[in-house]
């Protein structure tokens, strides 16, 4: 196994920390960058990874933040280049920068040095990190502090717990939704597009007190769906490239092409281009890419005169490390088809209708469900990328684990949103006894590790559960709060 797989972020941090380079600092040009302080590692979940270092590059003093990154591409992936949060940074550090870039550009257009770690580290320093990161790891067998210990804890105390957290992430969840709907409406009022014109929301914009009429807009919510839609299909790894596609190839965009019955390949067209995932047909010797990618170029120029935003970058998005069905390729696909339903199919309009309707909890989940698995076809039935046939042909684009993730995280959170704001109290109450009783599959580690450790392997179909044990593990677990846990309580105290 190469380094390059064995060494996570948190090694580099430890590097960073413990300032063990063989020789001193330079940027690109030339210039010593000396450390006077390396600053504080950050423990929130969003911004740079160490706060208020002072750093010296030739004779200028910098005071501000540090980020640290395995590849260089990772600034952008990670869409540090778009966050206000990352506009302090001074430094960037990578241990990978295979095309020897020298910068990054913050949000605000200020270019910050980006320097390359590999040729100033020892591989063998890092490797020993690595493996007491990993040892470290193995002692704890990913599991909670109290494994040994919570035994004696009735399964009953366990799970009303865990109930209470999983019925808290989904306030949390509902409070996000509510947010990007007051932003995308505040913002279509002062005409700005996302994500190509930089801005901070104003004080009249926090100071405001929305009623349900500035929301009358069916626009404003149809991008609020296609957004969350996009963003959980981007599973793990792309869900913020997957929430800027649709934010860049916004409605406004994708409503002015023809609806015809190639629709959905313009779609495709469009979301390709918009994404840099499009390639040249001289790139491609297969000869299905080639007859594919004909068609997209056809399409994409038809419709790319009346595009006016930017377009994203290739590197920009992961597929290391993918299962290939879950490929940004793939969830592009099918996020056409999902795309084409909510503009033209009345998506949205049908699943209010379900809700309000089928009376059977257990047959409106599973009415729910089938809306979001979507079976494959086309070009990409066969691909996982271009000029590269698979050897299996792919069933869905969407299958139920997926489906079953997008119903809990956006349909759920987005119609309870919707239901509160128009005062439709008693279907919103239906949302949340539907969150309550939802069954779904999971693969999640986190679930799998916190359910082993507390013997409730039998309960982790339950949603309501298991997001109490991604809560429980994010904001107890891994931060140490364990006498602030009902069940840390009872262990430690």
């Amino acid at each position: 196994m190469s380094v390059e797989t064995k060494i996570p972020e948190k090694v580099l941090y430890e590097v960073w920390k413990t300032q063990k380079f063989k020789n001193d600092l330079k940027t690109a040009d030339g210039e010593e960058i000396s450390v006077i302080d390396s600053g504080s590692l950050n423990e929130d979940t969003g911004g740079p990874d160490f706060k208020g270092a002072r750093i010296r590059i030739g004779n200028l003093t910098y005071v501000g933040d540090i980020e640290i990154d395995r590849h260089y591409s990772d600034w952008k992936s990670h869409g540090h280049n778009i966050d206000n949060k990352y506009n302090s940074v001074i430094l960037h550090l990578t241990l990978f920068n295979y095309n020897n870039h020298v910068y990054v550009y913050s949000r605000n257009g200020r270019k910050v040095p980006s320097v390359c770690l590999s040729q100033y580290v020892e591989k063998p320093f890092l490797e020993k990190i690595a493996a007491k990161e990993k040892e470290s790891k193995k002692e704890l067998g990913g599991k909670l502090k109290c494994v040994e210990l919570n035994g004696n804890i009735s399964p009953e105390v366990k799970m009303q717990f865990l109930s209470q957290l999983g019925a808290e992430r989904f306030k949390k969840k509902c409070k996000k939704v509510f947010d990007r709907l007051k932003e995308i409406q505040f913002l279509n009022e002062l005409g700005i597009k996302e994500p190509v014109v930089a801005y901070d929301l104003t004080e009249q914009f926090h100071d405001r007190k929305f009623k349900y009429t500035d929301f009358a807009s069916q626009d404003v919510w149809l991008q609020l769906f296609y957004e969350l839609i996009f963003e959980a299909l981007g599973y793990s790894k792309n869900k913020l490239q997957m929430m800027s596609l649709a934010q860049a190839a916004n409605l406004n965009f994708v409503k002015r092409i023809e609806n015809d019955g190639i629709l959905v390949e313009k779609y495709e067209a469009a979301l390709l281009y918009v994404s840099g995932l499009a390639q040249s047909i001289d790139s491609v010797t297969d000869c299905d890419s080639k007859e594919y990618i004909t068609k997209l170029q056809s399409h994409w120029n038809s419709i790319q005169s009346f595009y006016d935003g930017n377009t994203m970058d290739e590197t920009q998005w992961h597929f290391f490390k993918l299962r290939p069905q879950n490929f940004p390729t793939i969830r592009i696909a099918g996020g056409a088809r999902i795309l084409r339903e909510i503009l033209y199919g009345g998506l949205i309009k049908n699943i209010t209708k379900k809700i309000t309707e089928i009376y059977n909890l257990t047959v409106l989940i599973n009415a729910l469900r089938t809306l979001f698995v979507i079976r494959s076809d086309g070009f990409w039935r066969h691909h996982y990328v271009f000029d590269q046939q698979a050897h299996n042909d792919l069933k869905y684009f969407v299958g139920a684990s997926r489906a079953d993730e997008i119903v809990v995280n956006v349909l759920l959170p987005y119609f309870s949103v919707y239901f509160e704001v128009f005062g439709q109290q008693k279907q919103a109450k239906k949302v949340h006894k539907i969150y309550s009783l939802y069954q779904q599959r999971t693969e999640n580690q986190i679930i799998q590790d916190v359910a082993g450790a507390l013997n409730l392997d039998n309960s982790t179909k339950s949603t309501i559960i298991s997001q109490g044990m991604i809560d429980l593990f994010r904001n107890y677990c891994s931060k140490d709060k364990c006498l602030e846990c009902e069940i840390g309580k009872r262990v430690f105290d």
